[in-house]
C-alpha cells in the first residue's frame, strides 16, 4: 500500500515550489485499494491546470512498477465541510452554516477567526429589556473548529 505520508511529502513539495500561487492542501486519502485522492484549496479557487501540475509531479514521483494505483487531484467540494483552518480564514465574510456539538444549527457569516476559535455573526430574535416582543439583531457566537460538528460554505444562486 502506498504510504500517505510519502504522497503529503510530495504535495508539500510541490506546494511550496509553487507557493506564489497561494494553494494549500486540505487531505489526503490513501484507501487499502492504493487510491490516492489529494484535495487542494485556494482563496479564488482552484485552477484545474494546477491540478494537473499536481498530478503530474506526484505521478512523476511515485513508481507504478512498483506499486500501482490510482491518483485524483482536485479542489474540495463546494458546499463540504470545513477539514483545515485555513478554509475557515479564506471564508472570512462569507455565509456559513454551522452544526455544534449540541446539534443546533445556525446559519450566518463567518466574522473573524482566532486560532481554533471562530466567530459568527447571526441575525436572530433577541429578547431586550423594556420591549415586548423580541427584536431581531446581529448577534455573535463564537466557536471552537474543534467542537463543532461541521462548518461549510453556503452556495447562493442569485
Amino acid at each position: 500500500m502506498i504510504d500517505k505520508n510519502v504522497v503529503k511529502t510530495l504535495v508539500d513539495k510541490w506546494l511550496e515550489d509553487n507557493s506564489e500561487k497561494g494553494y494549500f492542501l486540505v487531505d489526503i486519502q490513501v484507501d487499502d485499494d492504493n487510491k490516492i485522492v489529494v484535495e487542494i484549496d485556494h482563496k479564488d479557487g482552484v485552477v484545474i491546470d494546477d491540478c494537473v501540475s499536481l498530478s503530474e509531479f506526484i505521478n512523476d514521483n511515485l513508481d507504478r512498477d512498483k506499486e500501482d494505483y490510482e491518483l485524483e487531484v482536485g479542489s474540495t467540494g463546494l458546499g463540504q465541510p470545513f477539514k483545515v483552518p485555513q478554509q475557515y480564514v479564506i471564508n472570512i465574510g462569507e455565509e456559513v452554516e454551522v452544526l455544534d456539538k449540541d446539534g443546533k444549527k445556525v446559519k450566518g457569516i463567518l466574522k473573524a477567526v482566532d486560532g481554533s476559535n471562530f466567530t459568527v455573526t447571526v441575525n436572530e430574535k433577541v429578547k431586550v429589556e423594556g420591549k415586548k416582543r423580541p427584536v431581531k439583531m446581529d448577534v455573535d457566537h463564537t466557536y471552537d473548529m474543534n467542537e463543532v460538528k461541521y462548518t461549510k460554505y453556503i452556495i447562493r444562486f442569485k
